[in-house]
């Protein structure tokens, strides 16, 4: 497996700047490279990268996106006066040129590539490049938005034509539309673009018709391409994440793309001038991590925007922070997303839903206006005048991200004897068991003369409190009784306060009972229609073929699972998997890798002692391994699609992450 993440960066790329009055290019600057880098530097992360040098773009490379007459334009520019510049300039829109820029937009794509090389031939895992200019708005014949050469684009198309690339997702989380990106490739179907920007119904740059939720894409590239508009400023984290959970994670799963690449722009991050979003920079964190499992961990992020510096430097050392492994931080403030986002939500999956067999339940698009375009125009006005004196008198203010600490054991073991210990894992034992527990797990027993059975439950609840005070990030346990077990991990979190998320997979029913007192919520699939849901705190996900269904069961982990437990934000993730429950490697890897997002991945794996040979790939994903990829995934059973909306449904007014569609506010 390989490991490593590269980091390509050259301090060439800030030697260009704007050389008249623009008010509109001022913001991109030289300092914005600068101090992203240098932040990578003071915390440490530098060194824990591979460092990738930079090369130039050749001709080639820069003709699989643009033509020529636009790179013989922009080749003359390094020779050019002032004013012959600033009259380049005039043809395009929002971009300055300099005499360096057309080397530096070079480097900029030539980093992509490499980025893409070292990534594909497997001598790093990840990473991301650092570049200026940035590219996604530049088009065929046209620099556009502070971009000359799209270089994600050229990196899409340079994997394909090098490497044998069959299907590359485009994430672009910049608060602008890419829409560069999406002319390039709107009727490719080996492309899959996502783009989420806002948009205020056409009034926000680039202004385009395009970039609304109807537009999907042409011919075979029909569906393939996908805007979110964000119809107001101030989004959150659970705005974001909504849209993780309800469109693009279940699109991306089904589409199994080779290669994943990130346009990352962080001017959708608080504070910044250009998105006036308020995400904070760690959310980042878990946006790289939800894109971690795809594609066995092949992520390219490249920098687009980011204009507010303190916000951009925290954002891309989130970003390198989860590429590099870190646990991620504990996310905050969650609740459900706002009224606008829940209708960006609602017509992006609607106008989808013909495409995509993930989506063809989603609702129908809403049969009544949507509120932000019930705006009157004086109140606009007004709203904008007011924004732009706050601009002028307040300045945003936000806490630092959480520093993110990795224990000094990543993965720990309980294993029986006679069972290796994986590569990477250290064998753990209680060496010093605590009397008074020993009682109560001799109670949990009933049978005081199964030594070996109590020993490995001193040992299962030593390690929870090892993963509590963050000694121990996971834990992976083999025991000859997985309810009793569980039962035993239930009870000793909630003596420690803490509160725990489990997920079961069985067949059968389980016996175990939960308090509703919040302190434990528990997921549990099965084949076998379960009595009435037990209160809020207990979720019975039935499946016509079980565990068995890897459609089913992925549907259910993404869109209700992943918003459930961020929503609870539990202390301890706690995956269970019960005797003869059928599912396969790959989806159980998958599982334990999306949810250790949650926790700062303190996620405890039990499993039954004959199952030695899940031992290995479990460990492999704690780790921080890329879980396999899954294939193109086809819609689940009809019947499980209702039940599962059913639920979600039932589910909603306690659970507000699981909402997709916006009620009428009128």
């Amino acid at each position: 497996m390989q490991t490593g993440t590269a980091l390509i960066y050259d301090e060439e790329m800030t030697k260009y700047k704007l050389l008249w009055v623009d008010p509109a290019c001022k913001i991109e600057v030289p300092e914005r490279l600068t101090v992203s880098h240098e932040a990578l530097v003071k915390n440490g992360l530098v060194d824990r990268c591979v460092s990738v040098p930079v090369r130039e773009a050749t001709d080639a490379d820069i003709l699989l996106v643009h033509s020529e007459e636009y790179l013989e334009a922009v080749k003359k520019t390094p020779f050019m006066t002032l004013e012959d510049l600033m009259e380049f300039t005039q043809q395009y829109g929002d971009v300055y040129f300099h005499p360096n820029i057309y080397h530096c937009a070079k480097l900029a794509a030539g980093a992509a590539l490499q980025l893409v090389d070292n990534v594909m031939t497997g001598k790093v895992r990840n990473g991301m490049a650092l570049v200026r200019p940035p590219g996604h708005h530049s088009m065929r014949s046209a620099a556009n938005g502070f971009c000359v050469f799209n270089n994600v684009s050229i990196a899409a198309q340079y994997a394909k034509q090098k490497h044998g690339v069959e299907r590359v997702l485009i994430v672009d989380w910049d608060v602008h539309h890419g829409q560069g990106v999406q002319y390039c490739f709107e009727d490719d179907p080996s492309v899959l673009y996502f783009s989420w920007h806002r948009y205020e119904h056409q009034k926000f740059w680039p202004q385009l018709r395009e970039s609304d939720y109807d537009c999907v894409g042409k011919a075979k590239g029909a569906g393939f391409n996908i805007n979110v508009p964000w119809n107001k400023v101030g989004m959150q984290n659970t705005d974001y994440l909504s849209v993780f959970f309800h469109v693009l994670l279940p699109v991306a799963y089904e589409f199994c793309p080779d290669l994943v690449l990130v346009c990352a722009g962080f001017d959708a991050a608080i504070g910044d001038p250009e998105g006036e979003m308020c995400a904070t920079p760690d959310i980042f964190a878990h946006l790289t991590h939800l894109l971690m499992n795809l594609a066995d961990g092949k992520v390219c992020a490249v920098l687009e925007g980011g204009y507010n510096l303190t916000s951009l430097a925290q954002s891309v050392c989130q970003t390198f922070q989860t590429l590099l492994g870190d646990p991620t931080p504990l996310p905050v403030n969650l609740d459900g997303p706002c009224q606008s986002a829940l209708e960006s939500v609602h017509c992006v999956r609607s106008a989808q839903k013909p495409y995509w067999s993930c989506l063809k339940h989603a609702a129908d698009l809403p049969t009544f206006e949507l509120s932000t375009k019930r705006i009157k125009v004086v109140e606009e006005e007004e709203r904008t005048e007011k924004v732009e004196e706050e601009k002028n008198t307040e300045e945003i203010v936000w806490p630092d991200p959480p520093k993110r600490v990795s224990p000094c054991v990543r993965t720990a073991v309980v294993l029986p004897d006679g069972v290796d210990c994986p590569d990477g894992c250290k064998r753990f034992t209680d060496l010093h068991p605590d009397p008074l527990l020993g009682k109560k797990l001799e109670n949990i027993l009933k049978d005081s003369n199964d030594s070996d059975a109590l020993s490995t439950l001193s040992s299962l609840t030593a390690l929870i409190e090892k993963m509590e005070t963050n000694k121990i990030c996971n834990g992976l346990v083999l025991v000859r009784d997985v309810s009793m077990a569980m039962m035993c991990v239930v009870q000793h979190a909630a003596s420690l306060n803490k509160r725990a998320l489990i997920v079961c997979v069985a067949n059968e029913a389980i016996p175990i009972d939960l308090t509703d007192d919040g302190k434990t919520i528990m997921v549990h699939f099965s084949s076998k229609e379960s009595e009435e849901q037990k209160g809020k705190y207990y979720i019975p996900v039935c499946l016509k073929k079980g565990c068995s269904d890897t459609s089913g069961i992925m549907q259910a982990v993404l869109g209700l699972v992943l918003p459930l437990g961020y929503q609870y934000n539990p202390d301890l993730v706690l995956l269970v998997r019960m005797p003869d429950c059928r599912i396969s490697e790959s989806v159980w890897q998958q599982l334990i890798g999306i949810l250790q997002g949650l926790a700062q991945e303190h996620t405890l794996v039990l499993m039954q002692e004959n199952e030695k040979a899940s031992v290995t790939p479990s460990a492999s994903t704690l780790l921080g391994n890329p879980a396999p990829r899954l294939g193109p995934l086809q819609g689940p059973q009809s019947d499980d699609v209702e039940a599962l909306e059913r639920l979600r449904q039932k589910l909603q007014s306690d659970w507000t992450l699981l909402q997709t569609t916006a009620p009428d506010s009128r």
